[in-house]
């Protein structure tokens, strides 16, 4: 059964060429990249070969310097096809738009140029700045910033040379700084220490590990920025819906499943259903994509969000019913996209999309001005 060709308006070559990549190559071995990490080096390095890994990086630097929202309609599309490429990359692609930002010439000098064929890859943590109290904190010394404390979350052990990592300083300003992604002693006797991977319920082979800084410095040549609260308070605010494509592209994943089963099945209530979701999906992909990035748009923003994790969670289990219990093997399509659906529920959520969607967990409708 044939899907709303609307809903993937491909409007660039980079989008067109990422498709028909994306369905040929990586959709036939979803399920071996979400569990062994040698497919998704592979598959990682396979977009480096093309380019596609610094896509917000300028052409001056190396990479392709598309506007945010091609990023984000890419970032879609590889959710749509492997969960676990489309978070393991986009760590990648966050480290590469926050390095082109800084005034720091010589380490955007050092890794630009690389990022976007995947000759240097970096990852990034800052997600427990929103903690209380913070796990990571930092001081200035003589040399640069010394850092003490835990990152319970860094995604990308062993595919990445280094990570981006974030630290409170006693201000309430945040530290940036370029950090190696293995446990290194410094002659200093300051100390990184990396946990083996965790066991993940989802897209375990991205290997995300704990990481400890004991007395660490990062020289003043390392560092990227020192960000202010209300400037992250603002970036939170602005970028509500960013990581709204993992969820939409994980809500197609869902009904690409269901589509296969009504083909095997031929159900008219499974019918009835794709049909149902594809119009719900497409008028909340529509109002996404059309929404105002301005902070005056933030509410309605945020209700957005919440609708289109609900839907990624909706499909994904429509697609585990129509496929029985065929659905409960670990190899199966539907149980992949079912816990990718939680992954990417939760992935970037601060408190505010957290209540956003409990409550329209528990208040469930659609929002009808977006609807039409």
């Amino acid at each position: 059964m044939e899907l709303s060709s609307s809903l993937l308006p491909l409007n660039s070559s980079l989008l067109t060429d990422a498709e028909a990549f994306l369905r040929a190559e990586i959709a036939p071995q979803a399920t071996i990249i979400d569990r062994d990490p040698e497919a998704l080096r592979a598959a990682l390095h396979q977009l480096g070969d093309r380019n596609w890994l610094a896509l917000r990086v300028g052409q001056a630097w190396g990479g392709m310097g598309v506007d945010d929202l091609t990023l984000r309609r890419f970032q879609e599309l590889v959710a749509r096809y492997s969960g676990a490429l489309a978070f393991l990359q986009a760590q990648h692609q966050s480290a590469g738009s926050l390095l082109a930002q800084s005034e720091n010439n010589a380490l955007k000098q050092l890794y630009l140029p690389l990022m976007g064929r995947g000759k240097a890859l970096v990852g990034v943590s800052f997600a427990h700045l929103r903690r209380e109290p913070p796990p990571l904190r930092a001081v200035a010394v003589a040399d640069g910033y010394q850092l003490d404390g835990q990152v319970p979350w860094v995604t990308g052990w062993g595919y990445f040379q280094a990570f981006i990592v974030a630290a409170i300083l006693p201000d309430g300003q945040a530290v940036y700084g370029m950090v190696p992604f293995q446990t290194t002693v410094q002659a200093g006797g300051g100390t990184i220490v990396c946990s083996e991977p965790m066991s993940l319920a989802a897209m375990t082979a991205t290997h995300t590990v704990t990481t400890t800084f004991d007395q660490w410095v990062v020289p003043s040549d390392q560092i990227i920025l020192v960000q202010s609260k209300r400037d992250r308070d603002h970036r939170d605010r602005r970028n509500v819906l960013h990581h709204s494509s993992f969820a939409l592209g994980c809500a197609r994943a869902g009904l690409d499943i269901l589509c296969t089963a009504y083909d095997q099945k031929q159900h008219p209530f499974m019918r009835s259903a794709i049909a149902a979701l594809d119009r719900e999906l497409t008028a909340c992909r529509d109002a996404i994509w059309s929404a105002s990035s301005d902070e005056q748009a933030f509410d309605a923003n945020l209700q957005l969000r919440a609708w289109a994790i609900d839907l990624a969670v909706r499909c994904a289990h429509a697609a585990v019913v129509a496929s029985s219990g065929a659905a409960n093997s670990l190899d199966h399509p539907a149980q992949r996209v079912y816990r990718e659906a939680l992954m990417f529920t939760v992935s970037g959520q601060t408190t505010a999309v957290m209540a956003a969607t409990l409550a329209r967990l528990t208040h469930a409708s659609v929002p009808v001005s977006f609807v039409g």
